[in-house]
């Protein structure tokens, strides 16, 4: 009676599975596969939003398990064996049942579980050695696919779109910044927005995104990020506060993502009430210079880049030239990294940040985002998804990166 709105591929998913194979060989040899419990990962291995488990062995067929909504997986996944299961003790068997090689030793996505459901995966594979295996998902992850790639694209191009041609026709002086949080939201869902902002890192959430008028761009926030925000309520840190008017000669900053069919973009534009005359020198350096580290940045986003040495190089730049205080965030809110992989979720591998060493590929995304504090002004600077390229980050969110100034 039903058919799936999508179905991934098979040689798709064929060569997701390869590359998680690669990781697995290089840094699990013992393993006899990779385990998924993450809804979200085992989406990318199967192409159904399940909840359950999925094996992949590093030879033979997957297994995908699934507690509820079997007949939609079937529908949806070219998996070949989809199978029911209602607890971690009937794991094993049903694995050895379809076939699957699963002895010794498994690494498994251990970021996905609570400690509680960790240990109960634990006591039910007692004779199982279990090795995390949440690196060798993030790097088979972080290269996209031709076919992550396009969607990417299409939702950078909406993404663009949105929000430098179609809010700031519809945004004004004195408007909140929750009035403004609506617009956007009414903007995006117009032009296909699916919802969701997923977060990878555990206990993160993100709804919209930020939107800070004026100081609150310096406003304390929790969120691991450089703008500061207001936002809703305390218990709502997001979207922006019904009780801050965006005034003249404020900067406002909307760092919003825009979903598509699960995929994300990252953007942050910034927008100043009044006319371009009137902005500050203060502003107009400060966001001079982020446009120049994001160039920078594009420029040497090739294959072989490690991100390490990047960081280092805009961290140093920002010192040089008096940025230091406010680059990446002011005092608390102050960020150790100038931009992030992004996909399925909104924090992919890699950052761009100190310690992180695996050079860039081709085919990775990612977002740059330097911006810099202002005291008593609020924050300005750019943030736009590249996709890396040999000759460099080709940004895929536009190319306009100026203030928009609003009247």
């Amino acid at each position: 009676m039903f058919t799936a709105i999508e179905i991934v591929p098979r040689e798709e998913l064929e060569l997701r599975w390869a590359r998680c194979r690669e990781e697995l060989r290089r840094s699990a040899p013992a393993a006899s596969g990779l385990m998924v419990c993450s809804r979200l990962a085992i989406y990318w291995l199967s192409g159904s939003w399940m909840n359950g488990l999925f094996w992949l062995p590093v030879e033979g067929e997957p297994v995908l398990l699934v507690r509820k909504g079997i007949e939609r997986a079937r529908m949806e996944s070219t998996v070949r064996h989809i199978l029911p299961f209602r607890s971690y003790r009937d794991v094993e068997t049903a694995l050895r049942e379809a076939g699957a090689v699963f002895d010794g030793c498994a690494a498994v996505d251990m970021c996905a579980l609570p400690w509680s459901m960790g240990l109960k995966l634990q006591e039910a594979l007692s004779g199982m050695e279990l090795l995390s295996g949440d690196g060798i998902l993030a790097a088979a992850r972080a290269r996209k696919t031709p076919w992550e790639l396009a969607k990417l694209r299409l939702c950078g191009e909406r993404h663009d779109f949105a929000l430098t041609k179609v809010l700031p026709e519809i945004i004004r002086p004195g408007m909140s910044e929750r009035d403004v949080s609506h617009a956007a939201w009414n903007v995006f869902f117009e032009l296909g927005h699916s919802g969701p902002l997923r977060m990878g890192n555990f206990g993160e959430e993100c709804f919209l995104g930020d939107v800070s008028a004026g100081d609150s761009g310096n406003y304390p926030t929790v969120f691991n990020g450089p703008l500061g925000l207001r936002g809703e309520h305390p218990a709502v840190p997001f979207m922006g506060y019904a009780g801050k008017i965006w005034k003249k000669g404020e900067p406002l900053v909307c760092d919003i993502g825009f979903c598509l069919e699960g995929y994300i973009t990252d953007k942050t534009q910034v927008y100043f009430a009044g006319a371009e005359s009137a902005l500050t020198p203060a502003m107009r350096g400060a966001h001079a210079f982020c446009a120049d580290v994001q160039q920078w940045l594009a420029e040497n986003m090739k294959p072989g880049a490690v991100p390490e040495e990047l960081y280092a190089h805009c961290v140093d730049w920002a010192r040089r030239v008096g940025f230091a205080d406010g680059f990446m965030g002011l005092g608390g809110n102050k960020v150790p990294f100038v931009g992030h992989g992004i996909g399925l979720v909104v924090d992919e591998f890699p950052p761009i940040a100190a310690k992180v060493r695996m050079p860039l590929e081709e085919g990775m995304v990612l977002a740059v985002e330097p911006k810099c504090g202002i005291p008593g002004v609020g924050m300005v600077g750019v943030e736009n998804t590249f996709e890396v390229t040999p000759e460099g980050g080709r940004s895929i969110t536009g190319h306009d990166f100026g203030i928009i100034c609003v009247d």
